[in-house]
């Protein structure tokens, strides 16, 4: 089955085509050098420059698979969560696709996409299982029970872990985007400098909340000349009370539900320090972790294929009114078919 999958959830026009999960292409055209600029994204910038790029996009991915359009069996498109020019723009274009080919349409909520990144990435992912997103928009804890089927365990409370990486780094000089950015400068710094706080690090509740710890930096350098403060010791500390809260909430969850594996996936997975600590704490409670392949931790269509194969393998398609709907939680979704 050849699925094609577009994703415009955020700053990223992305399309892929994946056939029986092996990935054929995967293009992504970013946004970042643009958003720089703004310190951040900027939702009607995001969802023009979309605009713009689309149809170059989807015809790089058959270009670079050695497809036609007439191969394509499904198109699968991120439909929920996001923001919504940018989420109109993939929709209406998958629809046109799915109109003129006369192929399944099947909308995907974008933590979904996500999910199917690490199984896409480990085909031997146990089930079920304990997944972590964890993103510049996202923070959540998702019992992952079969395919398609899943529990909400916990999310944030505020400021996502990747937000707050921006705002920190934004508040530093860093620029943006402040993941790459802090880590970078954590290598040079000590991770013990500074006692940050853990927020609910202590709490049975699997939720997150990051705009404590954002503020504790903010109020104890404010006001300080930026030249004499011990930046890579503060990125370095910073990046590890968040980590920190990431595999102490993780690990809790997967001990109270029981599973053997846990995923961690969203930009943030890529962060060495969080993957090299989240392998150390698991093997020491015996749970195997799987991250995605680097290419497709942040925003991508390969995911979005994925989780369209899956879905109408199980029976469940899309009609043409399909809408974005920004806000929409993953519980919305439900199960496919009759895996309900």
């Amino acid at each position: 089955m050849l699925v094609l999958g577009i994703e415009t959830s955020c700053d990223e026009t992305a399309a892929a085509l994946v056939a029986d999960g092996t990935i054929l292409s995967n293009v992504i055209a970013s946004q970042i050098d643009l958003h720089a600029r703004f310190g951040g994204i900027v939702p009607e910038v995001a969802s023009r420059k979309h605009v713009e790029a689309i149809g170059y996009v989807i015809q790089e991915a058959f270009d670079s698979a050695g497809k036609t359009h007439t191969e394509v069996d499904a198109v699968a498109v991120t439909s929920k969560y996001g923001l919504v020019g940018s989420l109109i723009v993939g929709v209406s274009a998958a629809k046109a696709m799915a109109y003129a080919l006369k192929v399944p349409l099947i909308g995907i909520h974008h933590i979904e996409g996500h999910i199917f990144a690490n199984i896409l990435s480990n085909p031997g992912t146990p089930l079920p299982h304990v997944c972590l997103t964890v993103s510049g928009g996202h923070t959540m804890l998702v019992h992952v029970k079969e395919l398609c089927q899943y529990e909400v365990m916990g999310n944030t409370l505020d400021d996502a872990a990747g937000e707050a990486f921006d705002k920190i780094s934004k508040f530093l000089g860093l620029g943006f985007p402040g993941g790459p950015a802090i880590e970078s400068l954590a290598t040079q710094g000590n991770r013990a400098a500074f006692n940050l706080p853990r927020p609910l690090g202590r709490s049975r509740s699997f939720d997150f909340s990051f705009s404590g710890l954002k503020t504790s930096v903010v109020n104890m350098f404010k006001g300080r000349d930026r030249e004499t403060l011990p930046l890579p010791d503060i990125a370095a500390s910073f990046q590890q009370a968040v980590v920190d809260v990431l595999v102490s909430k993780t690990l809790q969850a997967a001990l109270h539900k029981g599973v053997s594996a846990v995923s961690i996936t969203g930009g943030v997975s890529i962060n060495s320090r969080l993957r090299e600590d989240f392998s150390a704490a698991c093997g020491r409670q015996g749970l195997q972790v799987f991250f995605p392949r680097r290419d497709l931790c942040t925003d991508n269509a390969a995911m979005v294929a994925a989780a369209g194969a899956a879905r109408l393998k199980y029976g469940e398609m899309s009609q043409l009114d399909l809408n974005a709907i920004p806000n929409a939680p993953l519980e919305s979704i439900g199960c496919a078919g009759k895996h309900c």
